[in-house]
């Protein structure tokens, strides 16, 4: 299953956050999501995000300027 992309690209902080959180909102339990970033603070923000709402953090990596930050939706969404 592809994940599904958030386009967080020229936004600044808190937004790449709330971009995922309300995408997160809309999907079941166990759909990855991928949020493209370029704002590096994403890299702190997203992950730590996760670990007050419950999902998990699959991978984080850096692609020609811009951060990946994959995500697995938690049960409790």
């Amino acid at each position: 299953m592809k994940p599904v992309i958030v386009d967080a690209r020229r936004l600044l902080c808190p937004m790449p956050v709330i971009r995922v959180q309300d995408r997160v909102k809309e999907l079941a339990p166990g759909t990855r999501v991928e949020a493209v970033c370029t704002d590096p603070g994403a890299l702190n923000d997203i992950p730590a995000w996760c670990r007050i709402n419950g999902h998990k953090l699959i991978e984080t990596r850096t692609e020609d300027n811009e951060y990946i930050i994959v995500v697995e939706v938690g049960e409790d969404n």
